[in-house]
């Protein structure tokens, strides 16, 4: 299997995760390995976290992820459900309202995403957009989340991306396209 960008054991220091859940990653990995976790499904394995080690929801899901990727149950990138699938984030200086028409609007869309078989499927402004990619080979899911007065986070989530080349090269994409969004954003 290959591999695109970090596990989340390099994003996370075991100091960090040790200050907020007791445990640092390999005291995480021997609870879970004496558990048997290797038997059971990401789902059970967090819930696992939760119930009986009071793990709080975010660091369960990221511990059992790290969990996964140290074992070789799934690669950076990859799902829990075995798909694979690329994010993106970018903080720019304009509310939420104001960023919503550059994803759902054809005209301005393609000022920053030409030609990207981009097809709308919903939006809530200030809020969300969803779409299609590529005639529907994979869809597209951005969050917007209020930063601040006229600030925004937008997240964007790519899925059912075919393989792990496909996640390291729309990363690179959207790393890309976002930065450029921002640009016209504040321009």
């Amino acid at each position: 299997m290959s591999t695109s960008g970090r596990k989340i054991t390099e994003k996370l220091s075991g100091q960090a995760l040790r200050e907020a859940t007791g445990k640092d990653w390999d005291g995480w990995f021997a609870l879970l390995d004496a558990w048997g976790a290797t038997g059971h499904g990401h789902t059970a394995i967090a819930r696992h976290l939760v119930d009986a080690h009071g793990v709080p929801g975010w660091y369960a899901q990221s511990i059992t992820v790290g969990y996964e990727q140290e074992r070789g149950l799934r690669a950076v990138g990859q799902g829990s459900g075995g798909d694979w699938q690329a994010s993106g984030s970018k903080t720019v200086d304009v509310p939420a309202h104001l960023v919503t028409p550059w994803f759902a609007d054809d005209t301005l869309r393609a000022r920053w995403l030409p030609d990207g078989g981009f097809t709308l499927r919903t939006h809530r402004p200030g809020k969300s957009v969803t779409a299609d990619w590529d005639g529907g080979a994979s869809r597209i899911s951005v969050h917007l989340t209020a930063k601040g007065e006229g600030k925004t986070q937008i997240g964007l989530g790519h899925t059912k991306l075919p393989d792990a080349d496909a996640v390291a090269a729309y990363k690179a994409f959207w790393k890309e396209r976002l930065a450029d969004l921002k640009e016209q954003l504040e321009s």
